[in-house]
């Protein structure tokens, strides 16, 4: 309790008791024992009153003993296994986590690791086909924030997916303990540790492979390194390495001679009494296709957008970008299937009129030089108005968009577009793909919307600026996929036909492991709107018949999805079939997945990656067979220490509710006395 509060309550005894004297003993000569009784009634109630406006408070503290988090991450991949280290890594754990000694001083909490971080629920299953060892440490990073945290590491340090481990920033605060899984011995191994393709290819040219090798080894060494296409050879080198020389790229271009989708395989011989042949071969796969798109930007300005735009839309082989300006040749607007109209003006008039008599589907961008009056004489979807100011928009994902597949474009941190669009009014029926928002109202008037006509198609973006979000893109994912997928599916819808479909199909023709392998559909009705009570059904063959299957499609948002993660690898034929319809429709396909175990790609653990994290962590290194050595340093750890802390909580001295009960009883009671015995 504070003196001041000390001081108050000891004025408050004093003035009820003056408050007593004045009452009962001043100028009276009324004395004895019921006066007594009488003034100390009257004496507890006034000290009370006084106590209650006084309110006192006492400061309680509580004492805690918190333990050191311990989190223990164990590598539950297939390279686990593969090393035959199962049953050390479960009687590392049993050892760590049942030790007496270590439940005294931690908390302890285990999780397993491949693509994501999961907690252990039951036993480790060794079966993650990737290991993100760098997502895992992010996680607990995160999960764990402000607290007393010790981390043990058990792995092969092999890591097959994600940023790299080793140079994360992670808190330094935080010791990280690796335990090394599985075999150090360094083997003499020879490997392809990448292949650099394109997706597609065009009939009759050439595309190029480029393929990197790597050797580990002492003595000098040369071997035959060979592709094939389908079965085929198309190309030989014999490579030579040394102990020096561990490395090389080797480059070949191939010729594109037949339409279809290539399976490319790349092989080198192995070593005498290699331990690892599994990395000696990787297979990839392209397409060859006799047909590109060819896409014009026309702009009478210069703007970052215009290169945005064509690195987005080139990002797919399959396509070609030209900037142009409005007077520009005519001959070159007959090779265009799609039109980019950027910020249009009278001067475009020439080339806009052209695109309407040639029906070429069209993708209008404005911005602050746009002039709305010209653009109001050229179309008839919207109604613009001229002289609005500038002003910063903000995109929002429409998920109810269907047109297309929009549920994987995130514009989470994207940065304000610059539009100074009147409010939109509409003439004919479009579909809003974005959203508008200012200042965190979301407005009716779309960002980006697209328009269906008889025999056209055309796309509509208010704002200037989206070079910008393509770098936000980079800052999120750390590559420009996301967005360059985004602007190759607005492509993709302008360069198909205007024939509405009722029922679609997505899928790639060549999947890297069963693992990705996933179908799409969608399904509309006579409407042209999706249909979410669909049955399709999903019929599956291999190349040589030996596998059947039927898999129903699932209603996954505003799609129906597929999941084949449980086929083997191999060539397949499928038709899918919405059943619940009049017509039955149908569509058929092909794919492949081909065969790609990335855990098989190692042959001994990466030990020296380890040991540097543990380094950078001021930790020590430990291996699979050392619990002891490990158990030893948590439990001698002097920063790992259970910390008391203390919490001070403030309350009154006395419940306001019994205080007044008192007072209310004390003064019923005095005054019950009082007239008892014939005192006013």
């Amino acid at each position: 309790m504070q003196i001041t509060t000390v001081v108050w309550v000891i004025l408050a005894a004093i003035f009820a008791l003056l408050v007593v004297l004045f009452q009962y003993y001043y100028k009276t000569k009324r004395r004895g024992k019921l006066v007594v009784l009488l003034s100390f009634l009257r004496f507890l109630g006034v000290f009370g009153v006084l106590l209650l406006l006084i309110n006192p408070k006492i400061t309680k503290t509580t004492y805690r003993l918190e333990k050191t988090k311990l989190v223990i991450l164990t590598d539950n991949s297939a390279s686990i296994k593969n090393s035959k280290s199962v049953k050390n890594v479960t009687d590392f754990l049993k050892s760590l986590t049942l030790d007496a000694k270590v439940k005294d001083k931690f908390t302890i909490d285990t999780y397993s690791f491949g693509d994501n971080l999961n907690t252990i629920k039951d036993s480790l299953t060794f079966a993650e086909q990737s290991t993100n060892i760098g997502a895992a440490l992010q996680t607990t990073a995160e999960i764990y924030r402000n607290t007393n945290l010790a981390v043990v590491l058990l792995t092969d340090g092999n890591q097959t997916l994600g940023a790299d481990y080793e140079f994360l920033s992670l808190n330094n605060k935080t010791p990280i303990y690796p335990v090394v899984v599985g075999d150090t011995t360094s083997y003499t191994d020879i490997k392809i540790d990448q292949i650099n393709k394109n997706n597609f290819a065009f009939l009759n040219n050439k595309y190029p492979v480029e393929v990197y090798v790597s050797y580990t080894g002492i003595k000098p060494v040369t071997k035959l390194l060979t592709i094939t296409e389908n079965g085929n050879t198309v190309f030989k080198q014999s490579i030579s390495f040394s102990k020096a020389e561990n490395s090389k790229t080797i480059s070949a271009n191939i010729n594109a001679k037949t339409i279809g989708v290539k399976k490319i395989k790349v092989s080198v011989a192995a070593l005498t009494n290699e331990k690892n042949t599994q990395n000696n071969t990787k297979t990839v796969a392209l397409e060859v296709i006799d047909e590109k798109t060819t896409i014009a930007i026309v702009t009478s300005i210069e703007h970052p957008d215009l290169g945005t735009l064509k690195k987005a839309i080139e990002s797919n082989e399959q396509r070609s970008v030209t900037i142009l300006k409005p007077n520009s040749n005519k001959n070159l607007w007959q090779n265009t299937d799609v039109f980019i109209f950027y910020q249009p003006n009278t001067a475009f008039k020439s080339i806009v009129d052209y695109a309407k008599t040639a029906a070429k589907n069209s993708f209008v961008i404005t911005g602050l030089q746009t002039d709305w009056d010209f653009l109001n004489s050229v179309q008839n979807t919207y109604i613009f108005e001229d002289g609005f100011p500038a002003q910063e928009v903000m995109p929002m994902v429409n998920s109810s968009f269907s047109k297309f597949d929009v549920s994987e474009f995130s514009t989470a941190n994207f940065p304000p577009l610059q539009s100074n669009v009147s409010p939109v009014f509409s003439q004919n029926e479009s579909l809003t793909v974005l959203k508008t928002t200012i200042r965190g109202v979301t407005i009716e008037s779309p960002l980006l919307a697209v328009s269906e006509f008889d025999t056209t198609k055309q796309v509509f973006l208010f704002g200037e600026d989206i070079w910008k979000w393509r770098m936000q893109t980079y800052r999120n994912d750390k590559d420009f996929k996301s967005f360059d997928d985004f602007i190759g599916k607005i492509i993709l819808y302008l360069a198909s036909s205007n024939s509405k479909n009722s029922f679609t199909l997505d899928y790639k023709q060549v999947y890297l492991g069963s693992s990705e392998a996933v179908i799409n559909a969608s399904v509309f009705d006579d409407a042209f709107e999706f249909d979410s009570n669909a049955t399709i059904v999903l019929k599956i063959n291999n190349k040589e018949k030996t596998i059947y299957k039927e898999i129903p499609m699932l209603l996954n948002g505003f799609n129906y999805k597929a999941d084949l993660s449980s086929l083997p690898a191999g060539d397949y034929t499928f038709t899918a079939t919405v059943t619940n319809t009049n017509t039955n429709t149908s569509k058929s396909g092909t794919f492949t997945i081909l065969e790609y175990d990335v855990e098989q790609q190692f042959t001994s653990s990466n030990y020296k990656k380890m040991n540097r994290i543990a380094t950078n962590t001021n930790t020590s290194l430990f291996y699979i067979d050392n619990a002891k050595g490990l158990k030893q340093e948590l439990l001698s750890k002097q920063t790992l220490k259970p910390t008391q802390k203390s919490k001070e909580n403030i309350v009154s001295l006395v419940e306001f509710k019994f205080l007044l009960g008192f007072i209310l009883l004390v003064f019923a009671i005095e005054w019950f006395i009082r007239k008892y015995n014939g005192l006013t």
